[in-house]
């Protein structure tokens, strides 16, 4: 009874739409920019229908992908076509008609795409059939069987050639497939050997890859990379470090291939555990790049993977706040990456803990398993678990542009061995706990507040008082006018 339901579908211009069906039959709708509404009569919650939409036209070309998005139509280095897709942020529907957001994903996911008979295309999940055509076209279908973030769903057309391997993973075997282009073959061979480490060293930090059922691939492409589920872009061109450098100033950033790494990390954070809003991006970046700390750390110590984590602070920029207003679309300050990553390095200080720390973010991946989350549910369970109140260190780090500052004094003169301390430039409520370096004994665990608080210590100068480097603060000591970054040695 009453008005029939209608459904939203999202088809980007310039392409149209032709019409749309449901059982054979053509529905009216009514296209208001990039949205197409559509009267759906006879439908109920909880049901089962097909709508389908036919639509065509010429997508929008991207313009710097995968920043700027779109359809990338491209030459490999024998002028042979080279095409793919990257459309994070700008939307799934620039190429397809869909319910474009991040908050729900299909259960799984038919794509059949249909190329010039020479052209492969990989798409994600699994390889269901090629049917060769009489007009000299072939097409390729591949099925995801798990939830997908619609932004994941690509095309990549290419001359390509395929290699593969098997990996014995925490969840039993798990297929590794790789599609580099033909004449990078034996590249190809070579600087995929690091994946199953990768893989290795994230299922021990966060638990079981997430789609064991669709298999992990790297398929080449003409854009550096994108986190594609289950098929992930490459285009780092077999070097090391990112594009030949290492982010991070430390050397440790190019004893490995940036992109398998980074984006390997976002099946598990971004692909697995999807937020809501893109100003939780946070979640899948911040995570992404703290990954990479943690592979070095697998690679070598938890002192050398330390050792990344902050040499990729030189990054960091405070030029505006993490987390934008939520509900427009916005993306935050591009410190999601480098500050996000250091801010959960300094949470892992606070905790104290590696094997509750590994647990917590075992727990989160394991919670929020194939989920749409928010940002204040990641904070929450990552309180909850460390049975800590760490609001005021999300808010500090993720909503202001103001680095903590821990401001030291000698009370009662030279020589009197008492040091008073305190938390300024931060939040109302800031009361992060840090390890400071006392005296030659090694360093103390303080919990400053905004108040000033006093402790015996047993330094020769008070001015050489330091707080613990892995703490992303800065110290103001006496008789300092500025504020220097935190550089204690305390831990590894």
């Amino acid at each position: 009874p009453g008005a029939p339901r209608t459904m939203q579908i999202d088809l980007q211009q310039p392409l149209a739409v032709d019409s749309i069906t449901r059982r054979g039959a053509r529905l009216e709708y009514d296209r208001d920019g990039n949205v197409v509404w559509v009267p759906v009569p006879g439908t109920r919650v909880g049901g089962v229908d097909t709508v389908v939409v036919w639509y065509g036209g010429k997508p929008r070309v991207a313009v710097n992908p995968p920043w700027d998005g779109g359809f990338a139509w491209a030459t490999d280095d024998r002028g042979r076509p080279h095409i793919a897709t990257a459309n994070q942020g700008l939307g799934a529907s620039v190429w397809w008609p869909t319910k474009d957001t991040q908050t729900e994903e299909p259960d799984s996911q038919r794509i059949a795409i249909t190329v010039p008979g020479p052209l492969v295309d990989v798409s994600n999940g699994r390889l269901r059939s090629v049917r060769n055509h009489d007009d000299g076209t072939t097409t390729w279908e591949w099925f995801v069987t798990q939830p997908i973030n619609n932004y994941n769903v690509a095309v990549n057309a290419g001359h390509y050639a395929h290699f593969g391997d098997v990996m014995e993973g925490e969840a039993g075997l798990l297929t590794l497939d790789y599609w580099p282009l033909e004449q990078n073959l034996g590249k190809a061979r070579a600087q995929f050997g690091q994946t199953p480490s990768v893989i290795r060293c994230f299922e021990h930090w966060f638990g079981p890859y997430p789609f064991y059922e669709d298999g992990f691939k790297m398929v080449e492409t003409p854009h550096l990379g994108m986190e594609h589920q289950s098929g992930i872009a490459y285009g780092n061109r077999y070097q090391s470090g990112y594009r030949g450098r290492d982010l991070s100033g430390t050397g440790l950033g190019l004893e490995w291939d940036f992109i398998i790494v980074h984006e390997a990390a976002h099946e598990w954070w971004g692909n697995s555990v999807t937020t809501a809003d893109i100003a939780d991006m946070w979640v899948h970046e911040g995570f992404g790049n703290y990954a990479e700390s943690l592979y070095v750390e697998c690679l070598h110590d938890e002192a050398t993977g330390a050792r990344y984590a902050r040499g990729v602070r030189r990054g960091i920029r405070n030029d505006r706040p993490i987390i934008p207003p939520y509900g427009v679309n916005a993306e935050g300050s591009g410190d999601m990456y480098y500050k996000g990553s250091n801010m959960l390095h300094t949470i892992r200080q606070i905790v104290e803990d590696d094997d509750l720390w590994r647990s917590i973010l075992r727990g989160l991946q394991s919670t929020f398993r194939h989920s749409i989350v928010t940002g204040d549910e990641v904070r929450a369970y990552i309180s909850e678990r460390a049975g800590l109140d760490l609001d005021p260190v999300f808010r500090q780090y993720l909503e202001t542009t103001d680095v903590p500052v821990l401001e030291v004094r000698v009370e009662g003169g030279p020589g009197s061995g008492r040091l008073a301390y305190r938390w300024t430039n931060a939040v109302d409520g800031f009361d992060m706990p840090v390890d400071a370096r006392l005296g030659p004994g090694g360093c103390t665990r303080l919990h400053p507040t905004g108040e000033w608080q006093t402790v015996e210590h047993d330094l020769e100068r008070a001015s050489a008082f330091d707080v613990d480097r892995d703490y992303y603060v800065r110290v103001l000591r006496p008789g300092h006018e500025a504020p220097v970054m935190a550089g204690a040695t305390c831990g590894g």
